[in-house]
């Protein structure tokens, strides 16, 4: 009975917010907040609007490095593609100058799309933040481009439609695990048939998603959708059944390069989650106190969301806690950095990422109604993984740049 008058409720409030949302309140251009920020033109330079750009540039600012730092070496790792024969993972690994003692691993484009933002990052602490006094017992490896083919092709997963942040683990019995609540949303977060956003289940998805909450609670409703799931191959984060090619090829590299440090600190860098032109860090929730506590001395006045409060969600097969399960003899510190985009937040800004996703990938496998519609909603998903707003990536940039220069000072004193 309780729920029934949830739901009552729920549809009255809604009705009302459905007639005046497609108008005057326009779900479909909901826009989140400004960035209140100073663009500074100079650092729109790490910026590049495709994955070829993006990698030639990582590229070159790596061989810079290796004529500044010995033993620095920059390579490629060929990922297996059935459409594309040039798709590779590029890293760059400055080892520490005199003493093998901490390793920083900074990874970016483990979800295609999100990887623009990841690189520009990347080449930013490549062009500026390598003073050589912090790498006398510190290493650095930087990751570029995770999933190649999704930055390429501007899809969030990999050519076979899995979230590599959703199938990075040792244990084999994860792709056999079922996602109720997920299968419980399925008909809702996979439609098939070509996808036209006039569609009455797209103009009032919405609706019928904020019914879903009024029953279910947000939190339970982001859980069961974001977790991840290992049963429907066509469906969002889908977490495959085996290990992806891209997983595979930098396994090896990661376990290799950490071999004689004692401590191994990884930074996974996404965006979309989160309050717009916000850098949030948050971690998968982390039981071992000790290894808060030294999370906390690298970050120290920074906020941590450590999973406490009914925004946060937990995701299984993540890469950050991966890298910790291949290297069970190192002391392992793992950190996720998310620049928000979006203001998913909130319930309407969640509503609308979520839909951004249902619709791209009932497009990419049932195709589109118009080539508008493919045009709109290609733009809607770049927009929330990599922003146009030259405020948000300035900003983006800054926010950054303060970080990794906090972390490159402080991460060679936490020794274990």
């Amino acid at each position: 009975m309780k729920k029934f008058f949830k739901a009552l409720i729920a549809i009255l409030i809604l009705a009302v917010l459905g007639i005046t949302g497609v108008t005057s309140y326009n779900f479909y251009n909901y826009a989140p907040n400004k960035v209140d920020h100073t663009t500074n033109k100079d650092q729109l330079v790490y910026f590049q609007e495709s994955y070829d750009a993006c990698r030639k540039e990582f590229i070159s600012l790596s061989k810079k490095a290796t004529a500044k730092f010995k033993n620095t070496k920059t390579a490629s790792l060929m990922i297996e593609s059935k459409k594309d024969q040039d798709l590779t993972i590029n890293y760059c690994y400055i080892p520490a100058q005199k003493q093998k003692k901490n390793l920083l691993v900074i990874s970016s484009g483990i979800h295609g799309v999100e990887g623009f933002v990841g690189s520009a990052v990347q080449q930013m602490i490549l062009a500026e933040l390598l003073d050589k006094k912090q790498f006398d017992n510190m290493g650095m490896l930087l990751i570029h481009g995770l999933n190649p083919f999704g930055m390429k092709y501007l899809r969030r997963v990999s050519e076979n439609n899995v979230d590599l942040n959703r199938n990075s683990t040792k244990d084999d019995a994860l792709y056999k695990s079922i996602n109720s609540g997920y299968s419980n949303l399925y008909n809702m977060l996979n439609p098939k048939e070509k996808v036209s956003l006039f569609n009455p289940k797209n103009l009032f998805f919405h609706i019928n998603a904020a019914l879903k909450i009024a029953i279910h609670s947000m939190k339970v409703l982001r859980q069961a959708v974001l977790q991840g799931q290992y049963q429907y191959p066509e469906g969002l984060y889908f977490g495959g059944k085996e290990l992806e090619p891209s997983i595979k090829a930098v396994t090896p590299l990661i376990i290799e390069t950490s071999l004689d440090y004692q401590t191994v600190f990884t930074i996974d860098l996404h965006t979309g989650y989160g309050e717009r032109g916000t850098l949030h860090l948050f971690p998968n929730p982390i039981e071992d106190k000790q290894v808060k506590a030294d999370i906390k001395a690298v970050f120290q006045e920074q906020v941590i969301d450590w999973g406490n409060d009914d925004d946060f969600y937990t995701i299984t097969g993540n890469f950050s806690d991966y890298i910790g399960k291949i290297l069970p003899d190192k002391y392992a510190l793992p950190m996720v950095f998310e620049f928000g985009t979006l203001d998913s937040q909130t319930t309407m800004g969640a509503l609308k990422s979520l839909h951004n996703m249902v619709v791209e990938n009932q497009g990419f496998h049932y195709g589109y109604s118009s080539q508008k519609h493919k045009q709109r909603i290609t733009s809607n998903l770049m927009e929330m993984y990599y922003p146009s707003s030259l405020k948000w990536r300035s900003k983006a940039i800054s926010d950054a740049r303060k970080l990794f220069i906090q972390i490159i000072e402080r991460y060679p004193l936490t020794e274990k």
